[in-house]
């Protein structure tokens, strides 16, 4: 239970922003963790939604958010950057502060559909050593006490080294709820959403401006918890506006679908958001602009509290 512990002893001792005191005998539960966390660094937490259920599947959280009139708000952070406790510790802030689903990026050598800012992120948990198994591991412990289910971001490299059923099961005793493949081949689509139904995971799938009408039925038809709308032919990275294809798109993909669409790439203002949930999004996804929050920062303490406060205001600018 090293997370947790380390996460209590950080708490107890605000005065090493870097490295986390020796580990307490008591376990605290996370949010508790959290909040003492956030106390050391003048944070204000907002209270925990108690309405979320830790219980639900993605297409379980979106659609509980669709009948209520919300647009879901969807934070990406890369595992290990800087380190495996700070992501631990983000986790569970992101959670207290509202997030409806937290994708987490496993980090890859060769990031090719991301920009420069997800690129180096991963570089830097990397060097810092993070490995598949310690990201398997820290969620194993941190998905418990989490009432948002997780998504997890890898490329097929990485999937095919550990082997598919190794992976799939793996994430399922991490406590997983879905799996994001960006690069995975389309003849390899079948397959994989199968291997990972069978461990009670929903494979989410992407469709961008460029893909086909005929291919883009197909992939919402075999899409889990919701289709991921990418907002621009290229890689990922904050853009100063968004794309006004998008509305388009929306509306074209909700035509041949029932299921959630969220829309991810270039969105990093509370303006971005706030303008695709009126274009009828189902939820946002904002990668780099959060990433950049925690991996740029002088120290984890301060990166946790710049986190914070961005998530806080992306999420209140969401109906």
């Amino acid at each position: 239970m090293a997370f947790t512990m380390k996460a209590a002893a950080a708490a107890a001792s605000p005065a090493s922003s870097s490295s986390p005191a020796a580990p307490t005998t008591r376990l605290l539960p996370g949010r508790v963790a959290v909040r003492r966390l956030a106390a050391a660094a003048s944070l204000a937490l907002p209270a925990p939604n108690a309405e979320r259920g830790m219980s639900l599947s993605v297409s379980q959280t979106m659609s509980r958010l669709r009948e209520k009139g919300k647009t879901a708000f969807i934070p990406y952070i890369t595992a290990g950057d800087p380190d495996m406790e700070t992501t631990a510790e983000a986790l569970r802030l992101l959670d207290a502060c509202g997030t409806d689903v937290i994708e987490l990026g496993v980090p890859f050598s060769d990031p090719y559909t991301d920009g420069p800012v997800i690129q180096a992120s991963a570089a830097r948990a990397l060097a810092a050593g993070a490995t598949l198994d310690g990201v398997m591991s820290m969620l194993k412990e941190v998905t418990p006490e989490l009432s948002c289910p997780v998504v997890l971001f890898s490329y097929f490299g990485p999937i095919v080294r550990r082997g598919l059923a190794n992976f799939t099961a793996a994430a399922k005793e991490a406590g997983v709820q879905g799996l994001i493949v960006p690069d995975l081949p389309y003849v390899e689509t079948s397959t994989f959403r199968s291997e990972a139904i069978k461990n009670n995971l929903e494979l989410v799938l992407l469709t961008t401006p460029a893909t086909p009408a005929d291919r883009m039925k197909e992939i919402t038809a075999a899409s889990g918890g919701f289709v991921y709308l990418v907002s621009v032919n290229g890689v990922t990275g904050s853009r100063q506006n968004v794309n006004p294809h998008v509305e388009h798109l929306l509306q074209e993909i909700k035509q041949v679908t029932d299921k959630a669409v969220c829309v991810g790439f270039g969105i990093s203002t509370p303006e971005h958001v706030r303008q695709i949930a009126e274009w009828g999004a189902d939820g946002v996804i904002i990668g780099s602009a959060m990433v950049r929050q925690l991996g740029e920062a002088a120290s984890p303490k301060q990166g946790l509290k710049r986190l914070e406060k961005y998530a806080r205001s992306l999420k209140e600018a969401l109906p």
